[in-house]
Parts: structure tokens; sequence; C-alpha cells
């Protein structure tokens, strides 16, 4: 059956924060997350690659392991992964018939598509007794359906800044609020470089919970040709996916350190440094409670993930192409980081949602020798591209040129229609994970 029949009925309840129709709904499908470890993830940037690390290195050592992400890039199942497989496209409409089934046909506050879809995340991981799921949170924290378990082996906290204010609220302080909601009493915190007006909100809660913290520091980049980068035996049956950009086989060529543990960072950017050190971080205090994980699982484990549509190259039309999900000023700012190691001019193909900060996105972003394509995302809703060229015209006059188009393909085709210019430039697709997302599924074909 198709997963888009039935769940996309479910969109005209919107987002709406909140845990009694969740905690109704697993209580009547017989309360499947209380069955099941979990690492709980938020933050505003670096969920999905810490969620991404530790699934990896938990499943290279051994355990069945549950990851529950959003949103999705191109196909619902990509949300639900066992040991590292998304879950079967049939199994997963079983699991949404059996979800629905359990929704009375005459309730006032139906569920969420939210909703619905991490209850079946809950109950296949519950069904298939995972030994630890590692969950990440959709919206904010404190009221976001995936923050009904009491007592989290670990609640991480990977970075704050200010994104979904619509829904958590203007200020930074607000936003930390919510995403501090995950923290739970006596439970263990690991938590990320933070803005001091988000780090003291959530200091103290840490300390009203008296939760034990690990607050991180980035990891330090070894040098490629550092001794004691020789990796460990692969452990038998882990599987054989490579690290993104690596031969089959290959450990990725950047090794970083923290807290002693040497491992291979397969993941592009500065950012994977703060990213990788809350994964490992969080392995540690697995390690104090119990869980066997090895140097060897975390080596294997780090070298072989991988998390689409983040710095990752590919190619369109045979176009060498960077994409990168970038959807808000943070992840801008990282995204241009990494562009300005490479010292080439850059052609931006860009959309972006109506509700990002655009101005803050731009500002990061341009400079004036760059080129500025803007084209809408398809099927949500989106800015512009219009008033977007306007506004980054405002913002950086100096632009080689800004332009718009109507759809992604015109855009990418304009971007590579020369050559000469194109083997000179760096193209970027970024703006909206759903761009990318859009990108991917028509490159799959």
């Amino acid at each position: 059956m198709d997963i888009d029949s039935l769940l996309n009925p479910l969109q005209r309840f919107g987002v709406h924060l909140g845990l009694e129709r969740i905690q109704r709904l697993l209580a009547d499908l017989g309360n499947p997350h209380q069955r099941v470890p979990i690492l709980h993830v938020t933050g505003t940037n670096g969920k999905g690659s810490v969620c991404a690390y530790l699934s990896a290195v938990l499943t290279e050592a051994g355990y069945r392991v549950g990851r529950y992400t959003s949103p999705h890039l191109i196909d619902w199942n990509e949300r639900i992964c066992l040991n590292e497989q998304p879950i079967s496209i049939p199994a997963l409409a079983e699991l949404l018939l059996q979800v629905k089934a359990a929704i009375p046909q005459d309730i006032q506050d139906s569920p969420t598509q939210f909703e619905v879809i991490t209850a079946a995340a809950w109950l296949y991981f519950a069904q298939q007794r995972v030994d630890i799921a590692v969950i990440e949170v959709g919206l904010g924290g404190r009221l976001d359906a995936t923050n009904v378990c009491d007592s989290p082996l670990v609640s991480i906290i990977t970075s704050l800044s200010r994104e979904h204010w619509q829904n958590l609220g203007p200020t930074l302080a607000d936003i930390a609020r919510e995403k501090a909601g995950i923290l739970k009493s006596g439970c263990p915190a690991v938590i990320g470089q933070l803005p001091p007006e988000a780090k003291a909100v959530v200091e103290a809660r840490v300390k009203e919970l008296d939760c034990p913290t690990v607050w991180v520091k980035p990891a330090v980049m070894l040098l490629a040709n550092s001794e004691n980068l020789t990796p460990q035996p692969p452990h038998q049956g882990s599987g054989s996916r490579s690290g993104k950009g690596e031969r089959e086989g290959e450990f990725p060529k950047n090794w970083a350190e923290y807290e002693g543990i040497k491992y291979p960072l397969p993941l592009l950017g500065d950012i994977q440094l703060s990213n990788s050190a809350i994964a490992i971080a969080t392995v540690q205090i697995l390690r104090s409670q119990g869980w066997k994980i090895t140097d060897a699982a975390i080596q294997n484990g780090m070298a072989k993930t991988q998390w689409l549509g983040r710095l990752q190259w590919t190619t369109w039309h045979h176009h060498r192409l960077l994409i990168d999900g970038a959807h808000n000023p943070a992840a801008a700012i990282a995204l241009r980081q990494y562009v300005d190691t490479l010292n080439t001019p850059v052609t931006w193909v860009m959309g972006i949602l109506s509700t990002k900060d655009h101005a803050d996105i731009f500002e990061a972003l341009l400079r004036g020798t760059d080129r500025l394509y803007l084209v809408p995302v398809p099927d949500h809703s989106s800015a512009d591209p219009n008033a977007l060229a306007v506004l980054a015209r405002n913002i950086c006059p100096e632009l080689a040129d800004c332009r718009t188009y109507p759809d992604l393909e015109k855009g990418l085709e304009a971007a590579t229609s020369n050559p000469t210019e194109t083997s000179k430039r760096l193209i970027v697709l970024c703006g909206s994970l759903y761009l990318v997302g859009h990108f991917l599924q028509n490159l799959r074909g």
C-alpha cells in the first residue's frame, strides 16, 4: 500500500505540539515505548548526524539498534531504521494500519501525521525487540511526540539557535526551555556548545533535575599522517557500507580525537568535530552503564556513518555538485565555512521555505563573487524566489549574478550551461532539506 495514501490525510491536523494525543494513542497500542531503551536527541542542528553516528557505532558493537529521524529526504521509510536498514514499505504500511486502527473513529482531537508515524516507530522497535533505539526529536522537545519516556539512557542536546521560533518562542531562552524539556530527573545528559543565553537555561534545568551532565567541547582534528590511526578489524557480519566518498573497505581520510578516543570522520565540515564528539561522549556514558562497545566498534561504526543531503558531493548530468540541506542561519554559517576551504567562486542554487530567516541565511552565505539562482521548493510552503532575489541584492549588492527560475531543474541547467564557466565554479544546491530531497528523488529516477 502507498504510504502517502495512509499519511497524507492526516496533514489536515497540522503541527500541534502536545503529549496527550500521543500518550493516549500509545496506551491504546499497549505502550510499546515502555519496552524500548532510548537515546533521546534534540537540538537546532546536528541531531541527524549525531543519531547516524550513534546508530552506526551501536550496530557495529553487535546490538540490535533502532533509529528514528525526521524529516525523510525521499521516502517515508527512511525515518525508521533497524541496524542501519530502513523498514520495508510493506512493513511500514502494516504498522501504520495497526496504528490507525487504534484511533477511535469519533475522536475529537485526532493524532497528527507526525504523531502517527512516531507511534509506528515505537511499535516497530518494540515488536523487533531492539536493544536500544536512537530517537530524534521532531520539533522542540518538551511537547514533542517523541518525549514520552521517563528514563532515557542519555538525553542529548546538540546545539541551540533561533529556529522554529513561531512554535517554540521568540528568544533563545524560550527555545532552550523547550529543548531542555527532554531532560529527565537523574538521567545523564550530553550537551553540545550553546550560546550563553541558552546555556544558562539548560544549566539551571540540569541542576534542578540533578542530571549527571557532560558539557562537550569539539573534538580535535588529527593530521592525516598522525600515528596510531590504524583501523581495527571490522566486526564480523556488521555490514559493509563504506564511509561517504570512500571506496569500499577504505577508512575516511579525516580522523579526530575526543577524550583520548581516536576515530575516523567521514562526514564533512568542521561542525562534525562537535557532532562526533557529542556521539563519542554518549558512547562513553553507555560504556559506564555496562554496554559493551569496543574502540574497534567505535572506529568502524564512525567510518561507516552516512547522512545524506548534508555536505554531500554528487553529480548532475556529469557536473560535480555539492548539496546541503542548510535551512537556518547556523547551518548556513557551517556551509559557508566549508565552502571557503575550497577557495572557488560559488554558484548557489537555492530554494527556501517561507517560514525561515531568509535575511540571516543570505548574510551567512553570500559574497560578492557569488552567483545566486533562486527556485521554489516544490510541494511545500516556499518563499517567493522573486522576493528572495530582491532581498539578496539588498544584502549583497556585489553579487556577480542573481536570477530566478520556475523550478529546480531549470535553475541547475542555468548553473551548468557554460562548461568553461562551470569548471571554474563550485555549484552548491542548498536552502531546504525538502529541495535536496526533491533533487535526490529525481536523481534516483
